[in-house]
């Protein structure tokens, strides 16, 4: 029986299942099909910004039915527009990632099915890194080792909305030279790292871009950038010890310092600072923009005491006298307020013996100058060379180098005081002006005194090195005084001034301008002209004739040897003596005037024609006279021929006859013709 039931129950489950499922089972599952809302796909990537003017999905809604947006949809993200469901708006990543639809499917009021539509929404590169900061500021110290991280990469790296995008940075200098000190730690890691050591006294302050990229080449698309401005500035460190001033630098971070000379009388106690070379005992702080005070002190070499140093000032004077010549090796410290570091100079002083020579000054006339607007305790620049403060130095044959018995002030000119060999201002001086200050020398052991004048340009430009000034009748102004003419010891007198180039008196003198002396000196070459013109038409008045009578004896040579050979002596004229050579004749006082015509009536040459004894014969004649003592030029017999010139210059015989002319006189050098 158990086998028949057991047997008997698979056939009896097919016609059970068949009643269920086989025909009846089809027009259901047909009906229910035709009956709900259906859709072919639920999941989708959308990339952010993208359009949404297309259908995301197509709805399938049965006759009957109504489909709608369930109470789970993405707010204000999709929208259904007849059977088609689309985004309302376009997605953004940096929103929302996730978007989801719940899709109702209703029959009336009921729900007969329920839909789901899944969108992912994909990033794209649409945004621009930013920095925190547009500009920052950073100290960093001096002394900050090599390769430390100066500032983190998390002060410095930028955001970007696109997290998928990876940032690349540059570092680019805006100083000059400052990219060999800092560098970045990587391309994708901002970091600032020092590669150089720092020089607050070069580099206190360097510049530098920062740029960021959001991809890794720049011709890239989509690609976009962004700047920002790092500012690093030097914080100066304890670096350096003082340094005894005036030193030279050796490599521009180590100061060679100052080693100071001096010497002093024997037997003397000088009252004030000794007068040291290259200068007063003077230290500053080697990192300058610290500027710790410095405080002095004498280490060693000061036996018995001979000396004190001032702590603050670092003046070295004596406080007791030194009786024979020797010579002092001093010991000075230089010591931070702070006592963090120090310095060590040596100063030699040399005690002589002196022999009382008054002081000297090498030079009559110092020029220094001022930059206007000055005020009082500013140091007068000597005006060759400016960098260099003006010293006034007197010499004594005992001291050749320096000598610290001798003092100096200035004693005219309230303007301006000496402090040991330098000048100083006492008060403002705003204007362009000219002082001159005189400054007495006194030799302390002695009491000899020296005076010279210093003269200070107060101006922008150097002074001319020339010593030429200009004297002034303008109203005086008390303060200054005018060099002394050269050549006269009288010293300048106080209390007088030299105008302006516009007039206005001010305190100092004033020189020619370049103007003034070339009109100087174009009036003076005319004055010079006009008087040689003058010498020159005196001389012609005077002188004259008597140089137009040498400059005739100098051109007509003295007839010799040029007479007609056919008038030479002949036999029958042996005895006659011969004519004396010409000698000089002295120039007449008066000029001789011109001889009237020979045939005016009443002419002295008519009367001498006459028979008269002072008849003076023509010298034009047409026939041969062979009177001695005659000069005359004989024509030919025709006049129309070549005319025969004869200069006959045969004396008489004896020497007898009539009183010759002036002109026939022996000696003469006149031939009339």
């Amino acid at each position: 029986m158990t086998a028949t039931r057991t047997g008997t129950w698979p056939l009896r489950w097919p016609p059970l299942l068949l009643l269920l499922l086989g025909l009846p089972g089809q027009p259901w599952g047909a009906e229910a099909q035709t009956q709900v809302c259906s859709i072919n796909q639920t999941l989708f990537e959308v990339k952010e910004n993208s359009d949404v003017a297309k259908p995301l999905v197509d709805i399938y809604v049965p006759d009957g039915l109504q489909v709608a947006l369930g109470p789970s949809t993405t707010a204000a993200s999709f929208r259904i527009q007849g059977t088609q469901l689309f985004l309302s708006a376009s997605p953004d990543y940096e929103a929302v990632t996730f978007l989801e639809a719940d899709l109702e499917c209703r029959r009336g009021t009921t729900v007969v099915t329920r839909l789901r539509v899944f969108v992912t929404v994909l990033d794209v590169n649409d945004n621009l890194p930013t920095f925190p900061f547009d500009t920052l500021q950073k100290g960093v110290e001096e002394d900050t080792k090599v390769n430390s991280t100066v500032i983190p990469e998390t002060e410095l790296e930028a955001k970007d909305l696109d997290e998928s995008d990876t940032l690349f940075y540059t570092l680019q200098e805006v100083t000059p030279g400052a990219g060999h000190f800092f560098s970045l730690a990587g391309a994708n890691h901002p970091a600032l790292r020092l590669d150089r050591t720092l020089d607050f006294d070069r580099w206190s302050e360097m510049t530098f871009r920062l740029l960021v990229r959001d991809t890794q080449q720049e011709n890239e698309l989509p690609s976009h950038t962004a700047t920002a401005t790092l500012i690093l500035k030097v914080l100066p460190a304890d670096l350096r010890p003082p340094w005894f001033l005036p030193c030279s630098y050796s490599d521009g971070h180590v100061c060679i310092q100052a080693q100071y000379q001096g010497a002093v009388p024997t037997g003397h106690t000088l009252p004030g600072p000794l007068t040291l070379r290259p200068g007063p005992i003077y230290a500053e702080d080697g990192d300058s923009a610290i500027g710790q005070p410095i405080i002095y002190s004498l280490l060693g070499g000061n036996q018995g005491g001979v000396f004190a140093i001032d702590a603050n000032s670092g003046h070295l004077t004596m406080a007791s006298s030194i009786p024979s010549p020797t010579t002092f090796v001093l010991l000075v410290k230089g010591e931070q307020a702070d006592l963090a570091r120090y310095s060590v100079t040596q100063v030699t002083v040399e005690a002589r013996a002196a022999t009382g020579s008054p002081p000297r000054f090498p030079q009559s006339l110092y020029q220094g100058t001022v930059v206007p607007g000055s005020g009082a305790g500013t140091v007068v620049r000597d005006a060759v060379s400016p960098a260099q403060p003006l010293r006034i130095q007197a010499q004594d044959p005992d001291f050749p180098d320096f000598n610290s018995a001798i003092t100096y002030r200035v004693t005219n000119c309230s303007e301006f005081q000496m402090e040991g060999e330098t000048m100083l201002t006492t008060t403002q001086l705003p204007h362009a002006s000219v002082f001159y200050a005189e400054v007495e020398a006194t030799n302390t052991v002695t009491t000899a005194t020296a005076t010279t004048v210093a003269e200070i340009r107060v101006s922008e430009q150097e002074a001319p090195s020339t010593g030429t000034t200009r004297s002034s009748t303008q109203t005086p102004t008390s303060g200054t005084s005018r060099p002394p003419t050269p050549g006269i010891s009288r010293p300048p007198t106080p209390g007088t001034s030299q105008p302006t180039s516009s007039g206005a008196p001010v305190g100092g003198g004033q020189r020619f301008s370049v103007v003034d002396m070339a009109v100087l000196g174009g009036v003076l070459g005319a004055l010079l002209l006009l008087a040689l013109l003058g010498l020159v038409f005196l001389a012609h008045k005077l002188y004259g004739p008597w140089f137009k009578r040498c400059s005739d004896k100098v051109l007509e040579p003295a007839p010799s040897g040029f007479d007609n050979q056919t008038f030479l002596p002949g036999p029958d004229d042996a005895n006659r003596a011969p004519t004396p050579s010409p000698g000089p004749e002295p120039p007449p006082a008066v000029p001789p005037s011109p001889e009237p015509s020979e045939h005016a009536p009443g002419s002295p040459a008519a009367t001498r024609a006459q028979g008269s004894p002072e008849a003076v014969r023509s010298i034009l004649t047409k026939e041969r006279r062979p009177e001695g003592g005659y000069k005359a030029v004989w024509f030919g017999e025709d006049i129309g021929a070549e005319a025969d010139v004869v200069v006959i210059n045969t004396p008489g015989v004896d020497g007898a006859g009539p009183d010759p002319s002036p002109h026939d006189a022996p000696g003469t050098e006149y031939t009339y013709i």
